[in-house]
């Protein structure tokens, strides 16, 4: 606990012996000046938390000794007692007129001193943590200002800027998006974005980018899912000429590419476990050798990854090595699915509507209440982009100005009907069995089922291995 400090001005030295006896045996540390002016000059030095200050003195008295500390910034806050033996009431008034707190008579009573000493010392100590939460609470309502400004400039860069208008929202799990996306762009932080396909996580991967120190830098993209097992390892870190069958020249990979940039790992829990190691050493030590190569590579890369696995599952049965999870986890994201932001969803169909009528010259410029109807029922496994293709489809087929149920050709059969609920896996399972049918077995290409789902063709392939689903069956 710290010790008050208190500051006797009095040009009687018996009086001063006294007081600084008392005073020192109550706990109190006390400085001592024997007129006006050496007052000023000791505050000079130090600051007492408060001070018993004489009236009458030689050269200057107490009055002008008490106006001319609470003229100074430094010292106007402490607290001043004035001890006179003058009784008039035109005295004391002046005393509080040029700022003293209190008055005490002498001759002196030591209880009375003590309990106006304790009990100012407690109204400054109460003043100062006022003080201290009010500037706490200042600076908080300014970070949350600069947070929602952030937030805002965050949503402007996307709208106007970068093209994510996509990224539209007022849910609170988007606000919460909108909110870590500003937090962490300005860092260097390596951040995990997770969330179900088509939810947007490249979108988030630009907007960290661009709103990022790196954003004059490359931001290279990598879809770990798209490419084969035997390439991958060249495609991140290059190789030199030779190295394997059919590289005739040397190439610079990934990483090296994105040097003094940003590098996104898209579906990065499709890594084979050999190639996880050698990342996970990129992202510790930001250094690689080249398929081929004996030469170490530094560079200075910012790594986003995503992923739409759970990757804290995919550690508990092996298939994801642990040490680099929690290398990639240092800022999750989280995007949620289309069904999990249902207040979105007017909006993003509106956005899209226009979007596509512009492109495409319609004058559509409403959406039915039934339509919207049945989007709000629709179990949407691509997401944000199987809306978008949704959409972008009724447009073309709408010659009315506001789209109807007929324009989204969306049937029950992929929607939750009130009556029956299913499990996640077997609504997603029925809705890729309903686009094979439609799309006669197809995955890949521009009439596959991939295309129509709004998701990449390798995901699909994935999804449906896990699922159990063959292409065949959509010829059923």
């Amino acid at each position: 606990m710290t010790t008050d400090t208190i500051l006797i001005v009095d040009d009687t030295p018996t009086n001063i012996g006294v007081l600084f006896e008392y005073l020192t045996q109550k706990g109190f540390k006390v400085l001592v000046a024997q007129d006006g002016e050496s007052a000023l000059e000791q505050l000079q030095f130090s600051r007492p938390d408060l001070i018993l200050l004489d009236v009458l003195m030689p050269g200057i008295d107490g009055f002008e000794t008490c106006r001319r500390l609470k003229a100074q910034a430094a010292t106007k806050d402490i607290p001043v007692i004035f001890m006179t033996a003058l009784a008039e009431t035109v005295d004391k008034v002046r005393g509080f007129e040029v700022g003293a707190v209190d008055y005490i008579t002498k001759p002196i009573q030591h209880e009375e001193l003590l309990a106006r000493v304790t009990a100012h010392l407690t109204i400054r100590k109460l003043q100062e943590s006022l003080i201290q939460q009010n500037e706490a609470l200042q600076r908080e309502i300014a970070e949350r200002e600069r947070l929602h400004g952030e937030k805002n400039y965050l949503q402007e860069e996307i709208k106007t800027h970068y093209n994510f208008e996509e990224m539209v929202g007022v849910s609170p799990a988007m606000e919460k998006v909108f909110e870590n996306v500003a937090r962490v762009a300005g860092t260097d932080t390596t951040v995990l974005i997770t969330g179900e396909t088509g939810t947007g996580k490249e979108l988030v991967a630009r907007a960290i980018h661009n709103l990022s120190p790196r954003k004059s830098s490359a931001l290279i993209k990598v879809n770990c899912a798209a490419l084969p097992s035997g390439l991958i390892e060249s495609e991140l870190f290059g190789h030199e000429k030779g190295a394997f069958t059919g590289a005739t020249a040397k190439k610079k990979g990934r990483f090296e590419l994105a040097d003094a940039g940003t590098i996104f790992l898209d579906e990065v829990g499709e890594l084979s476990f050999e190639t996880q190691v050698k990342l996970l050493r990129v992202l510790q030590e930001q250094e690689f050798e080249t398929v081929g190569g004996t030469k170490t590579l530094k560079v200075n890369v910012r790594v986003i990854a995503a992923t739409n696995r759970e990757l804290q599952e995919e550690v508990k049965k092996g298939a994801f090595r642990a040490d680099l999870f929690f290398r990639l986890n240092i800022f999750p994201v989280h995007l949620p699915a289309l069904r999990e932001r249902s207040e979105d969803l007017p909006l993003l169909a509106d956005y899209f509507m226009k979007k596509f009528a512009g492109k495409t010259g319609k004058r559509v410029n409403a959406i039915s209440p039934a339509a919207l109807d049945l989007l709000k029922h629709y179990h949407w496994a691509g997401n944000v982009r199987e809306l978008t293709n949704v959409i972008e489809r009724a447009v073309i087929l709408c010659d009315e100005s506001v789209l109807q149920p007929k324009h989204l050709n969306l049937t029950t059969a992929a929607s939750i009907s009130d009556e029956e609920v299913w499990n996640m896996e077997e609504v997603e399972r029925q809705h890729i069995l309903k686009a094979l049918k439609r799309t006669r077995g197809q995955v890949g290409g521009a009439n596959g089922a991939a295309n129509l789902l709004g998701v990449n063709r390798t995901t699909l392939i994935a999804r449906m291995k896990k699922l159990g689903i063959g292409a065949a069956e959509g010829m059923e």
